[in-house]
């Protein structure tokens, strides 16, 4: 024993230095630290749309008693704290951005063709960007791309509804133009600033939709368009392909507009089950959790697949366009309405789905695991009591929080980790952060911590581990899933035992060992 000390003595180590060596082997996360990608200011991104009739969702956060967004809504949205705010979906296809400006009184109302009932317009640009500004995130619109080539909204009974090219410039104009005559008019002196610009939504999707090759020359004219307002707008174009369809449109769409582009989306939100007698459609899942956890997991991978299968796409063409998940949420029968979402079930897809984004963080720039708010979808991340009381946060909320709030600004590599583990890395100096799920069902594990060339001197637990993987979050119980705090216990290896099925991020302390 005395000669070891001696060799750590020398050596210029000392006791303190000794986790990283007996934190070796299969029970061991290993952290490689060197950085590899700058993780996106962007990546948790929340996305609201009206949706009428459907899930009360923009009205519902509405307080018109007060004539301003609901207090207890948005102190629940600065708590998940999203970088983003997205503005839009099927409905940017029929939405008329002028028609939600200026005074209110003369704001008319329009038919929401999608989601049924009407939209009173009384949240608009500048109320939709007051609140991503009071929550920190930056707020992204998709505009009117002509519909999306659905040609029902060009002779509705309200008129055409659709949005051309010059459209979409003058919102940019609008929102961006210092000396804009027409914000100025309507008793606005500052420009809102707004980057982030989705050219239309799921253009592929359906059979009225554009073709590839309509949907590109669209691109090419808006994004001329629109930079010719503010150069320095960022934009995102549509790169998943059409129903049946063997390619993604990413690959024609980044050879004939990629330098007018900075983004190219998809969503991955249609999560079809695998298995023929699949428990995660309605209620089966209450008999067979278990199993219904194993096809979670299932479905996760698919999310895998589909970000490797853009990143292979932008890589054939040389293209340095980021990835952008503008929706995601997990989709399943009944209609983005199953309760299995409210459960603590659902946290190994939604915590993995967000390892996974992060993980290919090199080109995921924009991600969302849920549709950002309502009434009664449990698709949400938030959930609004109605008329009028308290919101909380989904299980898919609770766990982008979580990530979101402990995370680092580089990613790094996680070179061991014991088995059952779903593990995402980052760093930011000398503090590592880990996103840990943990896919087993029954079984805790234990894990000791190491980070290659460091020693790790500290560090603390943020873990949400319902005892019962069936806990459920609801209104009279809107904080069952907040996350439990603890520090690493001392010792000669820093460890932690992570229950079955939790969710947690650990933040490391560290410093260079000098070997």
């Amino acid at each position: 024993m005395s000669n070891r000390r001696e060799f750590l003595k020398q050596a210029g180590i000392g006791a303190a230095a000794q986790p990283a060596f007996g934190a070796s082997g299969a029970n061991a996360i290993v952290v490689d630290p060197k950085p590899l990608f700058d993780i996106s200011p962007h990546l948790y991104m929340q996305f609201m749309e009206p949706l009428g009739t459907t899930d009360s969702s923009v009205e519902a956060a509405w307080d018109y008693d007060r004539d301003d967004w609901r207090k207890d809504f948005v102190d629940t949205v600065k708590d998940l704290a999203p970088d983003v705010i997205r503005w839009g979906g099927i409905y940017s296809r029929y939405y008329k951005w002028r028609e939600g400006v200026g005074p209110v009184a003369r704001r008319p109302w329009h038919r929401n063709y999608t989601w049924g009932g009407k939209e009173t317009n009384r949240i608009g640009t500048h109320e939709f960007v007051d609140l991503c500004r009071r929550v920190g995130a930056e707020p992204l619109y998709c505009v009117n791309f002509l519909g999306d080539g659905e040609k029902r909204y060009r002779g509705t009974p309200e008129g055409d509804r659709t949005g051309d090219a010059r459209e979409a410039a003058d919102w940019v104009s609008y929102a961006n133009d210092p000396d804009n005559r027409e914000r100025k008019g309507h008793g606005v002196a500052e420009p809102s600033n707004i980057k982030l610009w989705q050219l239309g939504n799921e253009t592929s999707y359906g059979n009225q939709m554009f073709t590839r090759d309509e949907a590109i020359a669209a691109t090419i004219e808006f994004a001329k368009a629109m930079r010719e307002r503010d150069p320095s707008i960022r934009l995102i174009g549509w790169g998943d392909r059409g129903r049946g369809a063997k390619e993604l449109w990413a690959g024609e769409l980044l050879k004939r507009a990629g330098e007018r582009l900075d983004y190219v989306a998809i969503h991955l939100m249609g999560q079809s089950p695998k298995r023929p007698d699949t428990v995660l459609k309605g209620l089966r899942y209450q008999k067979e959790p278990e199993r219904a956890w194993e096809e979670l997991i299932e479905l996760s991978n698919n999310v895998e697949t589909r970000v490797a299968e853009l990143e292979s796409v932008i890589a054939s063409q040389g293209a340095k366009t980021g990835i952008a998940v503008t929706e995601g949420h997990l989709s399943l029968s009944p209609h983005n309405a199953n309760p299995i979402l409210s459960e603590w079930l659902s946290a190994v897809y939604h915590a993995r789905s967000l390892n996974i984004y992060q993980r290919h963080g090199a080109r995921v720039k924009i991600a969302t695991g849920a549709d950002f708010e309502g009434n009664r979808w449990t698709v949400n991340a938030v959930t609004l009591q109605t008329p009028r009381g308290v919101s909380y946060l989904m299980p898919v909320g609770s766990i982008a929080r979580l990530f979101k709030k402990h995370n680092g600004r580089q990613g790094v590599g996680v070179k061991s980790a014991p088995s059952g583990l779903d593990i995402a890395a980052s760093r930011t100096a000398g503090k590592v952060y880990l996103h840990v799920a943990n896919l087993e069902y029954r079984k805790s594990v234990e894990a000791a911590f190491a980070v290659d060339g460091m020693t790790v001197t500290g560090g603390r637990i943020f873990e949400i581990a319902p005892e019962d993987l069936r806990q459920w979050v609801w209104q009279d119980q809107p904080d069952v899933f907040k996350p439990r705090e603890a520090a690493l216990a001392p010792g000669p290896v820093l460890k932690w035992r992570f229950p079955a099925g939790s969710v947690t991020a650990v933040e490391l302390e560290t410093r260079v060992s000098n070997f």
